[in-house]
């Protein structure tokens, strides 16, 4: 049962209120984001809960935040940009993440998907998301202290995977989780090269095998193996 300032925390009070959310909604909007269902997402997540306290003021600002551990939370945009790439459009079932950091884009997930598996290689964030999305009550969401880079060794049927660390190669290793149909998006450095230019990109399971699409630039710390 959450306390009331649990509840105040979460409705949060001049630059974190509903109305500075709003305001975020209206700037993704005309950044070029059409999904409604992710907008609603985007506005139904409180993102100041995910900061430290000190930095509730910024939260709505469309700029990545520290979450300690040499990790960010990532910027409002890119949250929405890869939520929607992931719904493509359609219902999601069920969605595998890699990287739940601080657990905000988790929770947008949530909003969009009927289950969310997610997968934190520092064990400290993945209590931190923890505290986080039992906060929100939401139910809809598996947590794994795990490495993402390799497969999982789960019994997983996905129709989508949402990467976000910056990677050099694919994950094919996580590729058998997708349903036919399915998409993984991700942040994938151009080269091969993990200081060359990061692009989000999609792949598409298709009949005829892996279809590949290069979109936006971006910038995510790397995707890197083991646990912490």
């Amino acid at each position: 049962m959450g306390t009331l300032g649990d509840d105040r925390q979460r409705a949060g009070i001049g630059m974190t209120s509903p109305r500075t959310r709003a305001r975020m909604i209206e700037r993704l909007r005309e950044q070029g984001i059409g999904d409604e269902v992710v907008l609603a997402a985007m506005n139904a997540v409180p993102r100041h809960i995910f900061v430290d306290e000190a930095l509730a003021i910024r939260a709505y600002d469309d700029v990545p935040l520290p979450i300690g551990h040499g990790q960010t939370i990532s910027q409002p945009w890119v949250v929405a940009r890869m939520s929607e790439l992931a719904r493509n459009g359609r219902d999601l079932d069920a969605v595998l993440e890699i990287g739940t950091g601080c657990g905000y884009q988790t929770a947008v997930l949530a909003h969009v998907a009927r289950h969310v598996y997610s997968v934190e290689r520092i064990a400290a964030l993945v209590a931190k998301a923890r505290r986080h999305l039992r906060s929100l009550k939401l139910s809809n969401v598996s947590l794994k202290h795990g490495d993402g880079s390799h497969d999982l060794g789960e019994t997983l049927a996905v129709d989508a995977i949402v990467v976000t660390a910056g990677a050099t190669h694919v994950p094919t290793a996580l590729l058998r989780y997708l349903t036919p149909g399915g998409r993984m998006v991700l942040p994938l450095a151009q080269g091969g090269d993990e200081r060359g230019v990061q692009r989000l990109t999609v792949l598409d399971l298709t009949p005829a095998g892996l279809r590949e699409q290069t979109l936006d630039a971006v910038r995510f710390v790397p995707l890197l193996p083991g646990l912490a």
